[in-house]
């Protein structure tokens, strides 16, 4: 982002104004970038880091293919529906896998990207996960 503003600034798209900095700090599964003019913080979001990849011939291969086919067409009764991508979902997913630590981490930066806050929730999935990869790496 630093640098989108930096080509930008060099280009003469957007002057250099003093006492604006932007700050990004990269969480897993994401980034949180802060917009600060004068010492007050003006804008905060959170962006997740794009999946492009998914397992070919599973759940996720199958909702992206789905996702490209249903930006393709207009009428919604012709579109793939969720219980159409869903349908035999439970043989497609991996057996039984411990929890990792990256999994952990994983959650962590999804739970995250939904609260405004940036906080987990006490008694949340995250703490639960975080518990159980733990666990599995004392093992």
């Amino acid at each position: 982002m630093q640098s989108a503003a930096n080509q930008n600034e060099r280009r003469g798209v957007v002057g250099h104004y003093e006492g604006v900095t932007i700050t990004e700090i990269g969480l897993p599964g994401g980034r949180v970038v802060t917009e600060v003019i004068a010492g007050q913080v003006v804008g905060q979001h959170a962006e997740a880091t794009p999946v492009t990849v998914a397992a070919p011939g599973g759940v996720g291969a199958t909702a992206q293919s789905a996702a490209t086919y249903n930006a393709r067409i207009v009428r919604d009764d012709n579109k793939t529906k969720l219980g159409d991508v869903l349908t035999d979902a439970a043989s497609k997913l991996p057996r039984d896998k411990p929890v990792t630590r990256q999994d952990a981490e994983g959650v962590m930066g999804a739970e995250l990207r939904k609260n405004l806050n940036l906080t987990t929730h006490p008694s949340g999935v995250t703490t639960t996960v975080v518990a159980v990869a733990r666990l599995n790496e004392n093992r």
